[in-house]
């Protein structure tokens, strides 16, 4: 037998305001259409992170972020992974100064850690075709995996 629950708000126990949800890993969530379903937990960020030459903007599960030199960061995760390197990662850096003649990069060569991760952001001129490495101004990283 299935039950439904149907509320407006969700409250702690002593009426007062706010609270905190717990859910299983098992959890699941309907599509818009209806016709999908999508495991809640495995869908969530588990770590994001927008800064600006190295500083802080905003984030989560982030512990410290690490200048190790001109286009070169490490995140330390607040929050592990629960294996080395087994997590999916996205970003983009931005040069909001850029000229036309270059594209702006974001790699990982260095390491994809269950604790951190290190990159570097930077460009590669249109004319010449090398890659540099450069503080972009706006550089954002999400990353989705199995915490600890």
């Amino acid at each position: 037998m299935t039950s439904q629950l149907n509320v407006d708000t969700i409250v702690d126990k002593a009426g007062s305001g706010g609270s905190n949800v717990k859910m299983a890993n098992t959890s699941t969530y309907v599509s818009d259409e209806g016709g999908a379903t999508q495991n809640t937990v495995q869908g969530i960020a588990k770590h994001w992170v927008l800064h600006n030459d190295g500083s802080t903007m905003d984030s989560y599960n982030l512990s410290t972020l690490t200048d190790n030199g001109t286009g070169d960061f490490t995140h330390a995760f607040s929050n592990s992974f629960n294996s080395l390197g087994r997590y999916s990662v996205s970003g983009v850096a931005q040069d909001l100064n850029s000229k036309n003649a270059q594209i702006n990069y974001m790699s990982s060569n260095a390491s994809l850690d269950a604790g951190s991760i290190r990159y570097q952001t930077g460009y590669v001129a249109n004319t010449s075709g090398g890659q540099t490495n450069h503080d972009c101004n706006s550089t954002s990283m999400t990353i989705h995996g199995d915490l600890a």
